[in-house]
């Protein structure tokens, strides 16, 4: 914390504003029963990975997705402070639970510079979890929402990611599509 009581922005992986600068046109998402999570009566806050986060959780929710291993607290501040010098390229995006300090979903957007596409730049989300605890909230709607807009904001000329079969339902609501005989899926925001 900073000394007038806020975060300071040089823990978070990125800076905050740009996702307070995403504007709701953008968002795709058709969520069920017109309810749309994040709202002021709950305790969830949207904001880049922090330091902090090894404390509250993270690691232990990525585990809900796939393998971790063994990171200590060294480790992951490394691996933090090397992603966060690769400026404008790692967009962990994670969302608190306040009332109980615990990071309860996460997704990331790793932004891919290219020469092709007059040097322009792709996207892939990886690692999209919610906590078991906090499924059926529509929060992995939200995660993906705002990494697709926020792909778009950085001028990507497509977005793409991987998935299980039974995930392809839940990507084509983002208007990703699915390669015949493949999980490889992708948004083109132009050519």
């Amino acid at each position: 914390m900073a000394q007038n009581g806020t975060e300071s922005t040089s823990t978070y992986l990125y800076d905050p504003t740009i996702l307070s600068q995403l504007e709701s046109s953008a968002f795709h998402a058709e969520y069920k029963d017109g309810v749309k999570p994040l709202n002021p009566g709950e305790n969830f806050k949207l904001r880049p990975l922090c330091l902090e986060d090894f404390d509250k959780g993270y690691l232990q929710l990525l585990g809900q997705l796939t393998s971790v291993g063994e990171v200590t607290k060294e480790q992951f501040e490394d691996r933090f402070n090397k992603m966060k010098a690769c400026d404008d390229s790692y967009y962990v995006t994670v969302i608190e639970d306040t009332s109980v300090n615990q990071v309860i979903g996460s997704a990331t957007l790793v932004k891919e510079q290219k020469f092709i596409h007059h040097c322009s730049a792709r996207a892939r989300v990886e690692d999209v979890v919610v906590s078991d605890v906090y499924r059926g909230k529509q929060l992995g709607k939200v995660l993906v929402d705002v990494l697709v807009a926020l792909g778009k904001k950085l001028n990507c000329y497509k977005i793409s990611l991987e998935c299980k079969d039974h995930n392809v339902k839940f990507y084509k609501i983002f208007k990703f599509e699915a390669t015949h005989g493949q999980n490889y899926m992708q948004l083109r925001f132009f050519d």
